[in-house]
């Protein structure tokens, strides 16, 4: 790659590189077929490594459930994850009780903080035809003065995400979903309070770019603080600077210059990650992240002793039930329905 504008050229895989203070990013795509009375897959499992199943069969995988694919009930501290569901639907449970099920559109956004477990299934809800889930998850650090806050969770709702879009001279659309950061004047919903992103400072952008095909799109300019990286996962011609980027690869372009982007002959779909780093030390072992190695046998003897407040739920691979539509129920017994 020889534009100056742009760098980084990288093929995506299962698990997403990322740059400070993003720690990686998964993309979820499974072709689940019709749901079971239990709501996992109405087909056989064998020949299936149930509990590790990571390898596409069949156009989908179970993860770690054995009934419901998904994750269930595991620990994290330290960060923050960000899941970003395009299709299809999750069942969020969590040691302090609050549960949900959210998707279509949706996102939770989830600080780990001091430590909980939570559990992510994936409910195949429709009995009568495929289900189809697309989600990203992305795992976001939290600097050292923040790692032992309190956890916490919001929802950001499909309905009350911010978009802007903008045309271009030949009538076709680009469209930007902002998770976070903003756009031309234009603020996304606000993120947890304890996020790296809580603060403009930090110039934080979850940005989700759908462009019709034949679009241009001139990203503006941003900061030479912060780092700027897009993900190409969708379609399969896209021009970026008058450089040709390969379909599924990701990018970093030049973040203090105007770049333009120009979708081929189908439509377009870009993630972008932007932010300032944290720039501290960065331990991961497993679930935990930390800035230290002595923080993360902290991490799992605490986690050994308390099992970050228990786990209150009969199944610890929980899913609600199938005539239940979209609800975040919080640890305080609050409760929301957006559909409502």
């Amino acid at each position: 790659m020889t534009n100056q504008l742009i760098s980084n050229l990288k093929p995506l895989g299962f698990t997403w590189e990322t740059s400070d203070p993003f720690l990686f990013c998964v993309h979820h795509l499974d072709q689940f077929p019709r749901g079971n009375d239990q709501l996992g897959p109405a087909t056989s499992l064998d020949g299936r490594d149930l509990g590790q199943d990571f390898t596409v069969k069949d156009g989908w995988r179970m993860y770690h459930g054995d009934v419901v694919p998904g994750f269930p009930a595991h620990p994290h501290r330290g960060f923050e994850t960000v899941t970003v569901v395009l299709d299809g639907f999750v069942d969020h449970s969590d040691s302090h009780g609050s549960s949900g099920r959210y998707g279509m559109g949706d996102v939770q956004w989830m600080t780990a903080g001091s430590g909980l477990q939570h559990a992510e299934m994936f409910p195949l809800l429709n009995q009568d035809r495929p289900n189809r889930l697309e989600l990203f998850q992305i795992w976001l650090n939290l600097p050292a003065a923040k790692k032992f806050v309190k956890p916490y969770y919001k929802m950001l709702w499909a309905e009350e995400m911010t978009k802007v879009t903008i045309q271009d001279g030949t009538g076709k659309n680009t469209q930007i979903i902002l998770v976070a950061g903003a756009l031309n004047d234009v603020k996304a919903i606000s993120p947890a309070p304890d996020s790296w992103a809580a603060d403009p400072e930090n110039q934080v952008a979850i940005w989700l770019i759908d462009m019709q095909p034949g679009a241009q799109w001139k990203m503006p300019a941003g900061s030479n603080e912060i780092i700027r990286e897009l993900y190409f996962y969708e379609g399969n011609e896209l021009q970026a600077d008058g450089a040709n980027i390969p379909a599924y690869h990701k990018f970093r372009i030049d973040p203090t210059s105007t770049v333009e982007l120009k979708a081929g002959h189908e439509t377009v779909r870009l993630l972008l990650l932007q932010a300032k780093p944290i720039r501290e030390a960065v331990v991961q072992y497993g679930p935990f992240v930390m800035n230290t190695q002595k923080e993360i046998y902290e991490a799992y003897a605490d986690y050994r002793k308390n099992q970050f407040g228990g786990w209150p739920w009969q199944r610890y691979d929980p899913v609600h039930s199938r005539d239940l539509g979209r609800f975040a129920r919080y640890a305080d017994g609050s409760e929301e329905v957006p559909d409502k």
